[in-house]
């Protein structure tokens, strides 16, 4: 089931599902605005074989690029899919950079994106919206820490650009506290799905903990090759 998003074309406001009508619309340059919306989908369930792509990352903040990992994970916890992308560190490329890893990655079973965070690449933010908008595929973002607000640190580390980047971060507007079917607790923030349609999706791929298996699994694909990669090109050249 794909979610709507309401077109504003010439003065005139047209809802339809996402797939079908945003590229055509696109494509003649007619869009003003697009406003992702997933109306009520509280009572939806997801299929027992439903595929999700996990992202999530590793990094070090003196090199240029992270590595993300996205791995394609089914309701049987099998994976048969897997990509990488590498966003710059401290950049505003992260949404672009995981479109092309989906694209690449050339699936349309695909049914919603699952982040462990959506900043990532030292406060290189993911626009969740534009992820769901691009591809009309729901974007399930959790997280595990309260905050006591980002702001601060984006003007003092972004001084240029910290409003941009706020903006980004919140266009999807604030993160929801949930408790999981394991007793533990964290936060969401959707787009493209209501936050009970993705509790019960993160329910479902959650086996233990509070961390859902398809962002684990991209976790610890992620931090392996950019362990191994970086002490690789490190050997290569302490040998020269």
């Amino acid at each position: 089931m794909h979610g709507y998003c309401n077109y504003h074309v010439k003065n005139e406001v047209y809802s339809a599902p996402v797939r079908c009508f945003k590229e055509v619309i696109h494509s003649l340059g007619l869009i003003h605005k697009i406003e992702p919306s997933s109306g009520d989908d509280s009572t939806v369930g997801w299929k027992s074989g439903v595929r999700v792509l996990g992202i999530a990352e590793s990094f070090k903040k003196s090199k240029l690029t992270s590595l993300v990992a996205g791995v394609v994970m089914r309701g049987d916890f099998r994976v048969d899919g897997f990509g990488i992308c590498q966003p710059t560190i401290g950049g505003t490329d992260s949404t672009a950079s995981l479109l092309g890893l989906f694209r690449r990655l050339k699936r349309q079973d695909i049914r919603a994106w699952m982040l462990g965070g959506s900043l990532i690449s030292w406060f290189n933010v993911v626009d969740i919206v534009e992820l769901y908008v691009a591809t009309g595929v729901p974007v399930v973002c959790v997280t595990y820490h309260p905050s006591e607000g980002i702001e601060k640190y984006l003007s003092e580390y972004f001084p240029d650009d910290w409003q941009s980047r706020l903006e980004t971060l919140t266009k999807a507007g604030v993160r929801t506290p949930i408790q999981l079917v394991t007793g533990h607790s964290a936060f969401l923030t959707t787009a493209g799905v209501g936050i009970a349609r993705a509790r019960r999706l993160l329910d479902m791929f959650t086996i233990d903990g509070r961390v859902p298996e398809p962002v684990r699994v991209a976790r610890l694909a992620a931090a392996g090759l950019y362990r191994d990669t970086f002490h690789s090109t490190l050997e290569g050249e302490l040998k020269k």
